[in-house]
């Protein structure tokens, strides 16, 4: 599963562009429905993108039928969020508590290069492939 980033990065053609590709070759990437929300507001609102070419992009990497978010996800996601965020620690935002608690409960890795996210799936034994970042620097965690 790949979260906004990596989708924000493929796109971009940042350093994990190579990866998030490979990934795209398998037939059950996904990303979910607050993903593909948060990728478009990425592109339009800080890139500057035009509203008709993102959704055409999403569409032609199929990723326009994302994965929907229940009542039970958002309560798990809430108390993700609810134990690790913090202001300047881990900025984890509701996305990425939905990412993760999807990835959970599917049992599939997140894909993704945000630190703050990797360590709360680290923490709860989250499956998850290391992207770079757009510095190109890997994630390791912390002892």
């Amino acid at each position: 599963m790949l979260d906004a980033y990596a989708v924000i990065a493929f796109l971009r053609d940042e350093p994990a562009a190579d990866e998030v590709t490979s990934l795209m070759r398998s037939d059950d990437v996904s990303l979910t429905a607050v993903g593909v929300g948060e990728v478009v507001d990425h592109l339009i609102r800080l890139a500057g993108a035009d509203e008709d070419d993102v959704f055409l992009d999403l569409a032609e990497l199929g990723l326009h039928d994302a994965l929907p978010i229940d009542a039970q996800a958002g309560a798990r996601a809430g108390r993700l969020r609810g134990r690790y965020y913090h202001q300047t620690r881990c900025a984890v935002s509701m996305a990425d508590c939905l990412a993760a608690a999807v990835a959970h409960d599917r049992a599939i890795p997140l894909a993704t290069s945000d630190p703050h996210l990797l360590e709360l799936c680290h923490a709860e034994s989250i499956g998850t492939v290391v992207l770079p970042g757009s510095n190109g620097a890997r994630w390791t965690p912390s002892s």
